[in-house]
């Protein structure tokens, strides 16, 4: 099959708007870099497969807050996989941006796969009952019939999340990792966060919550979600002799 001269410049210049795009969208996190890692961060972009990074179709938006402080919460985008039907994993950002910083992990289990775990093991999660049924936690983009569908399925799973960028204190990812929790009830999410990222994103929290209505709020176990005790966990360095 021979192309003409014609589809060959549309290639070329589809290419080229590709190329510039691309480069316009990365200018600000390679600026001050050398030329050469610049131009090697670009050309990576466009020819390398990224499978696992590809895999990730799912973009959440929430709040978590520091396990061993409410007072501690920062907005959260979440990009994830179902991977296994009990087990999905996700990255989290600052934001959904080419320059967002990279500032933890979330693992996401189904109810029956949080029963099995050891008791101190379930000491690390947290429901997402309410940020489901709240409508804090969102989909940004998604139709609202498919964003129902698939929170209906969210709202009874657990998370175990560590943060490891406290972006609300530095502007570096200094420290160890943190773990995370998930609000549970009305009165707990700082309503000025809420209200910006609503306002940013072109989404309603109000609307969201009326609209999950109808979603059934499922039975938590107690053994999530600790801090509603009085009593954490988070984490610490210990200092330990060096195995050889």
């Amino acid at each position: 099959m021979k192309f003409g001269i014609g589809f060959a410049t549309g290639v070329a210049t589809t290419a080229t708007v590709l190329f510039r795009r691309k480069a316009a969208s990365t200018a600000q996190i390679g600026k001050g870099h050398p030329f050469k890692h610049r131009a090697l961060d670009l050309a990576s972009g466009m020819i390398q497969s990224k499978y696992p990074l590809a895999a990730m179709s799912t973009y959440l938006n929430g709040f978590h807050m520091y396990a061993d402080d409410m007072g501690r919460q920062v907005e959260a985008s979440h990009f994830c996989v179902h991977l296994r039907p009990d087990l999905h994993q996700c990255v989290i950002f600052d934001r959904n941006a080419a320059d967002a910083r990279l500032i933890g992990i979330e693992y996401i289990i189904s109810e029956e796969r949080f029963q099995d775990l050891p008791e101190e093991e379930k000491r690390l999660w947290h429901s997402h009952h309410y940020e489901v049924k709240s409508g804090i936690l969102v989909a940004p983009g998604i139709p609202e019939l498919a964003e129902k569908s698939y929170f209906t399925d969210l709202v009874t799973t657990y998370g175990k999340t560590f943060h490891t960028w406290q972006y609300d204190r530095d502007d570096f990812p200094y420290g160890i990792p943190q773990l995370m929790m998930g609000l549970t009830e009305d009165g707990q999410a700082d309503d000025g966060l809420v209200q910006e990222r609503d306002r940013r994103l072109g989404v309603s929290t109000v609307h969201k919550r009326n609209g999950r209505a109808g979603i059934p709020a499922p039975e938590v176990a107690p053994e999530a979600n600790p801090w509603e005790s009085g009593r954490t966990v988070q984490t610490s360095l210990e200092e330990m002799e060096f195995k050889r």
